[in-house]
């Protein structure tokens, strides 16, 4: 079983950056996709961006350029750096991983950090 824990969240000004990081327990982090979601108040939880294992990555439309993620298999940790913060991305965010074997497949989330963009 994987345990996820992030941590980087916090309130930031307009234009700000913040660096969210996710550790993951067990020796099995290089072989799991990895990503991060947001869910802002009365919307859906919403891909942010994901990196696979052989380090792929995709992003939403409206965070590319913006937003990188990243991992170090090494640490077992995902990061998504945030640049030029705006208010309309406060939300929680959570960090996901994904593994799918033959017949079978995981799914795990960490408890979110909540992200709050605001003057």
């Amino acid at each position: 079983q994987v345990q996820l824990v992030e941590s980087g969240g916090g309130l930031v000004q307009p234009g700000g950056s913040l660096r969210l990081s996710c550790v993951a327990s067990g020796s099995s982090f290089s072989r799991y996709a990895m990503g991060w979601h947001r869910q802002a108040p009365g919307k859906q939880r919403e891909l942010v961006a994901r990196i696979t294992s052989g380090g792929s990555t995709n992003y939403a439309d409206s965070v590319k350029g913006r937003f990188t993620i990243s991992r170090d298999n090494a640490k077992n940790t995902v990061y998504l750096q945030m640049n030029s913060l705006k208010p309309e991305v406060t939300a929680v965010y959570s960090c996901n991983a994904v593994f799918h074997g033959l017949g079978f497949s995981y799914d795990y989330w960490g408890q979110g950090t909540q992200v709050t963009v605001s003057s």
